[in-house]
């Protein structure tokens, strides 16, 4: 089996929006008992009624004690890169190695203006993510005497550190040609929407980002994919992809993970379901992933008939 056609070891997580009037911390207390890997905070601040994200992230590492968290993605517009890599190296550092960092390019651009952001176009956004990723790097490396000059950031002589506890994660929320290339070269994961990326995109996606791997001397098995799963459970019945009863979520993950190489899913419906997806949908695509993968001769869909849920075959 070639690079491209590896995954690595599924994870599972929850995307919250960090609504100040939810129980947010329950929330996140929850997810880590029912054994979920990871917990990414979506960080719109310019939103009433929302936490702060990092702030967000620091309270719930001291109240769990083995999930992964993470900003999915941060608002890089108004969270400068060398501040944002200090912060999350002293999360990192006091959690254990619990954080992993997403970022965007930057989107909600009134929003991001009306709290005192730059407005940038799409082009000069690009190259600010590709800057920030350079810069959190720099400053993870805990050197000192850094310089940087680029276009949108700059620093001479800047005191680094703190280290963080470990290598930690980048993972790059992008979707268009050139983030996809950016997080091939770079990046150590791509974050995908459901709602943009839905699976007719993913397969161009994945080859998209495995060409830019290549092209940069990199495997693309160590690029992880993380897929936000924005839909509903609905024991009514179905009702398109990823909206529907537990037994076609099932069928629709192991459908992602062996045929579109997805390895990390992000729960991003309402808190509420995050019971039937962690104590019933995740173990059993987990069993069925591995059935599908380690029985000789399996190239087809997830599970049989048996699995498959009526009048739905979304991939």
């Amino acid at each position: 089996m070639t690079a491209a056609g590896r995954s690595g070891p599924l994870r599972f997580g929850l995307s919250l929006m960090p609504d100040a009037s939810a129980p947010l911390v329950r929330i996140a207390q929850d997810a880590d008992r029912y054994g979920l890997d990871l917990l990414g905070l979506r960080d719109h601040p310019f939103h009433r009624g929302t936490a702060d994200t990092p702030t967000l992230m620091a309270t719930m590492l001291a109240a769990t004690s083995r999930i992964r968290v993470l900003p999915a993605v941060a608002c890089l517009p108004l969270r400068p890169p060398a501040l944002l890599a200090k912060a999350v190296a002293t999360m990192d550092r006091d959690s254990g190695g619990r954080v992993a960092l997403g970022l965007g390019a930057g989107s909600f651009w009134d929003g991001v203006e009306a709290y005192g952001g730059a407005r940038l176009d799409a082009a000069r956004a690009r190259r600010a993510l590709e800057e920030a990723v350079q810069v959190i790097r720099l400053h993870w490396s805990d050197q000192h005497g850094l310089r940087f000059q680029g276009e949108h950031y700059r620093f001479a002589a800047a005191q680094a550190g703190p280290a963080p506890a470990g290598q930690i994660a980048i993972w790059l929320g992008v979707t268009g040609p050139w983030g996809l290339d950016l997080a091939g070269r770079v990046a150590d994961g791509w974050i995908a929407p459901s709602s943009l990326v839905p699976p007719k995109r993913l397969a161009d996606g994945q080859r998209r980002i495995d060409d830019a791997c290549a092209a940069a001397g990199r495997d693309p098995a160590e690029i992880r994919r993380v897929y936000v799963l924005e839909g509903v459970i609905d024991t009514g019945g179905s009702q398109g992809f990823l909206h529907g009863p537990p037994r076609q979520w099932i069928y629709e993950l192991t459908e992602l993970a062996v045929g579109h190489r997805v390895d990390t899913f992000l729960f991003g419906g309402h808190p509420d379901q995050l019971a039937p997806f962690a104590l019933e949908i995740v173990p059993a695509v987990r069993e069925q992933v591995a059935r599908e993968r380690g029985a000789p001769g399996v190239t087809g869909r997830a599970g049989g008939a048996a699995t498959r849920p009526p009048q739905h075959r979304p991939v």
